[in-house]
């Protein structure tokens, strides 16, 4: 059956598009773009593949569909921009096989103004066709929340912004199969500072919470209560927590495009949470310290080493930086994760535990970097000599709280 969808990159983007696709019934084929770990288990890829999902055998099948969603990933670059490197690569080789009447859509995240002044002049180039024209073009946040299973792809509305408002009624056919509501704006740029304003969104909400971790820690104030009895509020107030760093994907953005404008409480908060793994690491120190140890020499068990519950991705993960500062201090870390076979930092293996219980007991110090479904906290609470929790999920009183 020939394909009706292309999803060019399949990473933390493309994957969870093409298995929406798929489940919808659409006919998809995936086209990587580069070396790209996708979040997607080994039991939904076959779910995937028996659905009817194939990867691409060359380019040329990417002139073959109806629907072309680019989802290459964009990663910090070396000037702390994201780096757009892939989703040129991604529309050259989709723009030598363009074909009229397509419908072209980015979803990776991108500075406002990338569909019009990249995307666009790429497309036109090596397909000599005209968006807007000769085919349709616009741009989608992606809204992937890897491991939610209260929001999908199937019930989180999708924002479309096209370069006309035939290219936006077009895209908007396309997600319509694959959810239960579509929101339209004015145009790409539109659709592209939603995804710009959601991620900071995320980033400066975490960074404020951070903040108050420290201030709380400082005061003797116990934060988890106080974020649990705000959220009680019924307007005006949304509750995040606090952690040991933020991971994941999706990039906060200080500079919104070519004017090179600083959005400074974006700064501020990257500043803010990129402070977050030496923090934990201070706090471990001081904890044992405390208890008559040093952590030079010091036995510390790491528990959850990827960026997001019940997840295998380390996106980002601060754990590793945690692990690097605390190596530096002189201490003997080791790790458990259910979803992490073997863990490398600097290049070294870092020692896995076969036994949760046994190593919590053995450890001078455990902290609990990730809340996997699998911990049991209030018996790991009871094994270890000594819990530092940096999620606030321990029974109250069981463990010392970030």
């Amino acid at each position: 059956m020939p394909a009706d969808l292309a999803v060019i990159g399949l990473g933390p983007f493309g994957l969870p598009l093409a298995q929406a696709a798929v489940a919808a019934g659409i006919p998809t084929v995936g086209y990587k773009t580069g070396p790209e770990p996708g979040s997607l288990s080994a039991a939904d890829l076959r779910r995937m593949l028996s659905g009817g999902f194939r990867h691409a055998t060359g380019p040329a099948e990417l002139g073959r569909v109806r629907t072309a969603v680019i989802c290459a990933p964009t990663p910090r670059g070396a000037d702390g921009g994201l780096d757009l490197t892939q989703v040129e690569s991604a529309a050259r080789t989709l723009a030598a096989h363009l074909r009229p009447h397509t419908t072209v859509i980015l979803e990776s995240p991108v500075p406002p103004g990338t569909t019009e002044d990249l995307l666009r002049p790429i497309l036109e180039e090596g397909s000599r066709l005209r968006a807007g024209r000769d085919f349709h073009l616009a741009y989608s946040p992606s809204r992937v929340d890897p491991g939610n299973r209260d929001f999908t792809p199937a019930n989180t509305p999708k924002v479309i912004g096209g370069l006309t408002p035939a290219c936006t009624e077009s895209a908007a056919a396309f997600y319509g199969r694959l959810t239960d509501k579509v929101v339209r704006a004015r145009g790409p740029r539109e659709a592209e500072t939603v995804q710009l304003l959601e991620t900071n969104f995320r980033h400066v909400n975490i960074a404020l919470v951070n903040e108050m971790a420290v201030l709380c820690h400082d005061l003797g104030v116990d934060l988890w209560d106080v974020v649990r009895c705000a959220e009680t509020k019924p307007f005006g107030f949304h509750a995040f927590r606090p952690g040991p760093g933020v991971g994941g994907h999706a990039l906060p953005q200080d500079l919104t495009g070519p004017t090179g404008r600083t959005l400074r409480m974006v700064e501020l908060a990257q500043q803010v949470n990129s402070q977050m793994p030496r923090y934990v690491v201070q706090r471990a120190a001081t904890l044992l310290n405390e208890h008559g140890k040093s952590a030079r020499a010091a036995r510390v068990l790491l528990l959850g080493v990827t960026y997001k519950t019940d997840l295998a991705d380390q996106q980002a993960t601060p754990a590793r930086e945690i692990a690097i500062r605390l190596m530096e201090l002189g201490a003997q870390v080791s790790y458990h994760d259910p979803h992490v076979p073997s863990w490398n930092v600097l290049d070294r293996p870092v020692p896995r535990a076969d036994s949760l219980y046994e190593a919590a007991a053995d450890a001078d110090l455990t902290i609990l970097l990730q809340h996997h479904r699998t911990y049991d906290l209030q018996g790991l609470s009871v094994k270890a000599q000594l819990l530092l929790d940096t999620r606030g999920t321990t029974p109250t009183g069981a463990a010392h709280r970030l």
